[in-house]
């Protein structure tokens, strides 16, 4: 979700700041703000709603002196969307500085109890409370500080502070923070993307931790304050190609990275796979959860794993886990799947199950993540960065995993089929884009779009669906197409847009059933299949393959879709309205 950004060390701060959170865009925001201390020990604040190159073209935020500050890119959760609700907040002497991720649950307690004895409150966040909390305890050390505050409040949070002596301190719990530690400075930021381009090692802080860089010294400490030692980690994941490159969009070069990113998904430690599929195998009870396009990741592995490697799986939406029966035992396993490895409502499930005692599965894109921690073993999705926030590589990276640990389980059953066959499959779906392109056209004013799919193909209709909501603000539901006589042909008219997920399978003949009910009704319909008809309206060619395969295809023209009907409707397809990368708040 939002972006955190510290650093203390040789160089100016507010250059590297914004920079950094140039960065991390790709997260979700609506306001931007730093925070730096100069030589005299001022902290100077300057904060505004609007894009980190707005912000910093009207306020010169990279003007700021000192050595040491501290930036924050918001994502609104308690307050509305202002200036004083940007970060960072200030104490009421200004002289600590602070940004937050999370929610502080008894922020209102503790704002209560805080105004009675003085305390002035500028915001109408949640996070103000830190910076008035830590100026309370600040008189006797910033240790003490950081140690009562983390001690006062509940939730989950990661915070970074900016003391007038010079000191950069931060805390986590539940929310990811990390160091980075370079020859000329020191980091700490909610991603590696942060700092990346300085150095490569990071300290990855577990929940509780408190860091503080006093001078030119790191020191961490667990919530009693006791000073521990955390390893310094050299991150392999390659994020050097987190540009655009050629391409208009970082939306559209991820999809056209999917030619690569698919097969690469097959490349996964030796050892790390045997002990993932010996769990999924040997579980008497195998339970699947994600949240959004990872839900639907999940959907379509419960029918690979039941189909093909024989396992009854059933599958539990990330936020609704804490509301479903507590079946989990430690005879049990949970396949956790997440992009970021670091979304809320997956981590909390994965909590759940472990003090089930059951194992711990998960499919993540970054092996650093606080899911991969957790996990008993994980596998990669190695589809590289992806700053898009509605997932498209990372999607199909989720599936190809899927495919693989199925296709071992059943000793080959399915078929995957050769590397370079694979690459040539998804380059003729993507040849079909100027086609596509085409057909969006006709999405410039449409209000409501239908989804269509039976078996393997209703998930992807799902997903679609969610891709069409993401990025070009259109209604679209995804629907099983054997429900549609149960209620949805009564939304089928002449102003009717329907797509059609209808590969020649063992689904062909039901679905163009359905097909010839919706065309009577007067809707027009979009065909994605690989075999034409002529009752579409529009066909969109993908080619023939195994039919276990259509998903990782078929949902390629769904994006491609989506991307250029967000362009048509002057949407941003990189930064959708409203939504973040990685929801790291429940």
């Amino acid at each position: 979700m939002c972006s955190i950004i510290g650093y203390k060390g040789k160089f100016g701060a507010a250059p590297l700041l914004v920079d950094s959170l140039k960065r991390m865009e790709y997260r979700g925001y609506d306001s931007v703000g730093l925070a730096t201390v100069n030589e005299e020990h001022r902290v100077s604040f300057r904060k505004g709603v609007g894009k980190v190159a707005e912000v910093n073209q009207g306020l010169n935020l990279t003007s700021m002196k000192g050595n040491v500050g501290i930036g924050h890119t918001r994502w609104a959760t308690h307050g509305a969307v202002t200036d004083h609700n940007a970060h960072p907040h200030s104490s009421c002497s200004k002289n600590i500085a602070v940004v937050h991720n999370g929610i502080i649950e008894n922020y209102k307690e503790l704002k209560e109890e805080l105004i009675q004895k003085g305390h002035k409150f500028k915001s109408q966040t949640d996070s103000e409370v830190i910076a008035h909390l830590l100026e309370q305890y600040y008189k006797q050390s910033v240790k003490k500080a950081m140690v009562e505050t983390c001690r006062r409040i509940q939730g989950s949070y990661a915070f970074v502070a900016a003391f007038e002596d010079g000191t950069v301190a931060g805390a986590r719990n539940d929310e990811p923070l990390i160091v980075g530690v370079g020859k000329e400075g020191y980091f700490l930021s909610s991603d590696v993307l942060g700092f990346l381009q300085h150095t490569d090692k990071a300290i990855f802080l577990d929940n509780c931790d408190i860091a503080i860089i006093g001078g030119d010294k790191l020191e961490i400490y667990i919530a009693d304050g006791k000073k521990i030692r955390r390893p310094v980690t050299q991150v392999a994941w390659e994020l050097g190609a987190a540009d655009k490159g050629k391409y208009a969009h970082y939306t559209l070069k991820e999809i056209n990275e999917q030619k690569f990113t698919i097969t690469n998904a097959a490349n996964q430690d030796p050892t790390m796979m045997q002990i993932f599929c010996d769990v999924v195998s040997e579980a008497k009870n195998l339970y699947i959860t994600g949240s959004g396009t990872s839900y639907n990741s999940a959907l379509i592995a419960k029918h690979i794993l039941t189909k093909f490697a024989k396992i009854r799986v059933e599958t539990i939406m990330s936020s609704e886990f804490q509301y479903a029966p507590q079946i989990l035992d430690k005879e049990s396993a949970l396949i956790a799947i997440s992009q970021s490895g670091e979304t809320a409502d997956v981590l909390q499930s994965v909590k759940a199950a472990k003090a089930a005692k059951a194992k711990i599965l998960s499919i993540v894109n970054v092996p650093t993540s606080s899911l991969a921690r957790m996990s008993d073993s994980f596998l990669r999705i190695n589809c590289g960065p992806e700053i898009g926030v509605a997932a498209t590589k990372s999607f199909t990276g989720q599936l190809a995993v899927i495919y693989n640990v199925a296709d071992r389980l059943c000793n080959g059953c399915i078929g995957i089929g050769e590397r370079e066959a694979m690459v040539k499959t998804i380059e003729a779906v993507l040849a079909e884009s100027d086609r596509i392109a085409n057909v969006a056209n006709d999405f410039q004013h449409v209000t409501d779009v239908y989804l269509l799919g039976r078996a393997l193909h209703y998930p992807i209709a799902l997903e679609g669906a969610l891709k069409l909501k993401e990025l070009s603000y259109v209604h679209a539901e995804g629907i099983a197409a054997g429900e549609l006589k149960h209620g949805p042909l009564a939304l089928m008219d002449k102003n009717t847009d329907v797509i059609i997920l209808n590969p020649s399978d063992s689904t062909y003949n039901d679905t163009i059933s359905n097909v010839h009910e919706i065309r009577a009704r007067g809707a027009k319909v979009i065909g994605i299949s690989d075999k034409y008809n002529e009752v579409y309206n529009n066909w969109i060619k993908i080619p023939k393959v195994n039919e276990a395969l259509y998903p990782l295809i078929e949902v390629i023209p769904l994006q491609i879709l989506a991307y250029h009907a967000a362009l048509k409707r002057n949407a941003d397809p990189d930064y959708p309205r409203n939504l973040a990368k990685s929801v790291t708040v429940k």
